[in-house]
């Protein structure tokens, strides 16, 4: 319901600036948030039965063809792990990059609650265009993230039962 009534101009300058501002304090809000927080599987970030596996990501979106070509930012906050400064060999980079693809996923879904707010200084339907704008902006990072943390999931609890039989992996004695 818009409340607010303000120049054309105004109004999209308001929206470009809000919109920065929303992703710029979810993503430092995100940064902050505790590694204790993170280390859980909390509800947000559990794998959901639909996701099958990860097999929605891959056979439904296609995930693999487009993730790598989508910008990434994370490495631009301080302490943020870029997928590339992980080794995939190492279990503790692995454990990391699990708990930062639920920071990650975390700021990308607080990005899109602000969308309704638009409403306020919006006309009904550039609102509507706002919070689309929100989830389809977000909706795809969020993507990457459960997809990349269902893989790294599988790799970790793949090595820790290796590890709890007390075998490296290797067939040599």
């Amino acid at each position: 319901m818009r409340l607010v009534h303000l120049p054309d101009a105004v109004t999209v300058l308001l929206d470009v600036v809000a919109w920065g501002l929303v992703h710029a304090g979810t993503g430092y809000l995100a940064h902050r948030l505790p590694m204790r927080f993170l280390r859980e599987d909390r509800a947000l970030w559990r794998e959901r039965r639909w996701e099958r596996g990860g097999a929605f990501y891959r056979r439904t979106l296609r995930i693999a063809r487009w993730k790598d070509r989508v910008p990434e930012a994370g490495a631009l906050f301080a302490g943020g792990v870029s997928k590339r400064q992980v080794p995939a060999d190492d279990a503790g980079g692995l454990e990391r990059f699990v708990i930062e693809t639920r920071r990650a996923e975390t700021g990308h879904v607080l990005a899109m609650l602000p969308g309704p707010l638009f409403a306020l200084w919006n006309p009904a339907g550039v609102a509507v265009v706002m919070v689309a704008y929100g989830v389809l902006v977000n909706l795809p990072f969020v993507a990457i993230q459960r997809y990349n943390r269902i893989r790294a999931s599988r790799v970790l609890a793949r090595a820790r039962s290796r590890s709890a039989r007390g075998t490296s992996g290797s067939s040599i004695p």
